[in-house]
C-alpha cells in the first residue's frame, strides 16, 4: 500500500505536487503548532446547533440517538427492553439493541462549559461580525444553539454505521456533485469513472473536495477506533482492517488511492485559503478576543505564525486554474458553490449521530469559509491597515471553524503516515 501511496503526481490530478513534500512539511512543520493553537479557548468552542430536523427524510435518527443531543443519556430514559438485552427477542433484535446503546454512548456530545466559559461566550458574541457566508450561519441566533467544548467530543469511531451512515453520504454526493448524469452513484457501484468527462473543472474539483472529507473522516474513524472497552478502561486506536477495507488498492478495486489523492487535493486547497487571508488577520486592530489579553496576544502571534508557515509552503495549488475566466462566470459558480454548501450543510442535520453531526457541521462550514476565502481574493488584497474591512468579513464561527476543519485534515496527513509504517511493518 505505501508504495501507491506516495506519489500523488501528475496534476493531482489539477496540480502539481507530490505527498512527500505535503507529509514533510505537515507532520513536522504545520501540523504541532495548529495542534497547539486549537487547544486555546478561541477555537475550542463551537456554536452548533444539534437539534434542527432533517429536512429530506423522515429521520428515525439511528433508533432515538436523538435524546442524547447534548448530554449522555441516563440509563432510565432507555426502554427496560434495550437496557437488559431482554430474552423475549430474537438475536437479531438483540444486537441491534447493543449497537444502539453503544451508539448512543459513543455518539453523545457532552455538552458540559464552566461558568467562567459560560461568561466569556457572552462577550465574545458581542465582538463578532456578520458577512455573507457559505453555510447556514443564521442558526447560530437560535434558541436551540448551544457551545460545544471541541476538546471534550473529539472525533472518533461512534458506532455510527451502515445504512443510515451511507444514506448521509449517498445524498451529499447525488445530490451536490455537479455530476453528469452518466456517472454512476460513488456509493452504490463502487467506482467513479474518471475524468469527468464534459464536467469544468471547478465542477470536478467540488466532487473531489467531498471525497477528500469524505476520506479524511474515515481516516480518523480507523485511526480513533474503539479497540477495547471494558468497565476500567476504553482504549482509542489505530484499526488497520477498517483502515485497509477503506483504502486499500486491491479491496477497494483501486479507488482507496484515489480516495487519498482526494484528501491530499482537499489539504492544499484550504492551505492556499489560509495563505491567502493573511492580510485579513494581520491587520493590527483585529484580535482573536477572548478577554484574556496577553494569552489574546500570544494565540494571535501562533496563528500569524502558522499563516506565514502556510504562505511559505513550496507548492501552492494554484487556484486561478479554477475561478479563472470571465466575472459574470466566476460570480454565477461562485453562487452555485454556496447553495451546494449550503445544501451539504442542512444534510447535515440528518446525521443520526451527534458527535458525527457536530463534526460534520464543522467541517462543511469550515471548508465552506475555505472557499469563499479563495473567491474574495481581490477584496482581501484592499482590506484597509486599519477600520473595518466592510467588504470582506470572517464571523468567529467561520474563523474556529476554518482552523479546526484544517486541523482535521491536518491531522489525517499524519495519520496517514502512522497507518504507513504500521503496514511497513506488518510485511
Amino acid at each position: 500500500l505505501s508504495s501507491h501511496l506516495c506519489h500523488v503526481t501528475g496534476h493531482l490530478d489539477d496540480c502539481t505536487c507530490d505527498v512527500e513534500t505535503i507529509d514533510a512539511f505537515n507532520n513536522y512543520k504545520l501540523f504541532p503548532r495548529l495542534n497547539e493553537l486549537l487547544e486555546n479557548d478561541y477555537f475550542r468552542y463551537y456554536k452548533v446547533n444539534l437539534k434542527k430536523p432533517c429536512p429530506f427524510w423522515n429521520d428515525n435518527s439511528h433508533c432515538g440517538i436523538r435524546d442524547c443531543a447534548v448530554k449522555p443519556c441516563p440509563s432510565d430514559e432507555v426502554p427496560d427492553g434495550i437496557r437488559s438485552g431482554s430474552y423475549k427477542y430474537s438475536e437479531e433484535a438483540n444486537s441491534l439493541a447493543e449497537e444502539c446503546e453503544e451508539a448512543k454512548r459513543l455518539g453523545a456530545v457532552d455538552g458540559s462549559l464552566s461558568e467562567e466559559t459560560q461568561q466569556a461566550v457572552l462577550q465574545w458574541t458581542r465582538h463578532d461580525d456578520s458577512s455573507d457566508s457559505f453555510c447556514e450561519a443564521d442558526d447560530i441566533y437560535s434558541p436551540d444553539a448551544e457551545y460545544v467544548d471541541l476538546l471534550l467530543n473529539p472525533e472518533r469511531y461512534t458506532g455510527y454505521k451502515g445504512p443510515d451512515a451511507w444514506k448521509i453520504w449517498n445524498s451529499i454526493y447525488e445530490e451536490n456533485c455537479f455530476k453528469p448524469h452518466n456517472v454512476k452513484r460513488p456509493l452504490t457501484s463502487g467506482r467513479v469513472p474518471i475524468p469527468f468527462s464534459g464536467v469544468c473543472v471547478e465542477k470536478r474539483a467540488f466532487y473531489r473536495l467531498i471525497s477528500g472529507l469524505h476520506a479524511s473522516i474515515n481516516i480518523h474513524l480507523s485511526a480513533r477506533y474503539l479497540l477495547q472497552d471494558t468497565w476500567s478502561e476504553k482504549k482509542w486506536g489505530p484499526n488497520v482492517t477498517e483502515f485497509q477495507q477503506r483504502f486499500d488498492e486491491v479491496l477497494t478495486r483501486g479507488e482507496g488511492p484515489r480516495r487519498l489523492k482526494n484528501l491530499y487535493f482537499l489539504y492544499l486547497i484550504e492551505l492556499r485559503a489560509l495563505s491567502k487571508v493573511l492580510p485579513f488577520f494581520d491587520r493590527p486592530g483585529f484580535q482573536l478576543y477572548t478577554g484574556n489579553r496577553s494569552q489574546d496576544v500570544e494565540v494571535k502571534n501562533l496563528l500569524l505564525e502558522i499563516l506565514r508557515l502556510a504562505k511559505s509552503f513550496p507548492l501552492h495549488f494554484d487556484e486561478n486554474s479554477l475561478f479563472a475566466g470571465n466575472k459574470k462566470e466566476a460570480a454565477k459558480l461562485k453562487e452555485e458553490f454556496r447553495l451546494h454548501f449550503k445544501n451539504i450543510s442542512k444534510i447535515m442535520d440528518c446525521v443520526g449521530c451527534f458527535k458525527c453531526r457536530l463534526w460534520g457541521k464543522l467541517q462543511t462550514q469550515g471548508l465552506g469559509t475555505a472557499l469563499k476565502i479563495l473567491f474574495s481574493e481581490n477584496l482581501i488584497e484592499k482590506i484597509p491597515e486599519s477600520g473595518p474591512s466592510y467588504r470582506f468579513q470572517l464571523t468567529r464561527q467561520e474563523i474556529v471553524a476554518l482552523f479546526n476543519a484544517f486541523g482535521r485534515i491536518s491531522t489525517s496527513v499524519r495519520e496517514l503516515e502512522n497507518f504507513r509504517n504500521i503496514l511497513r511493518n506488518m510485511r
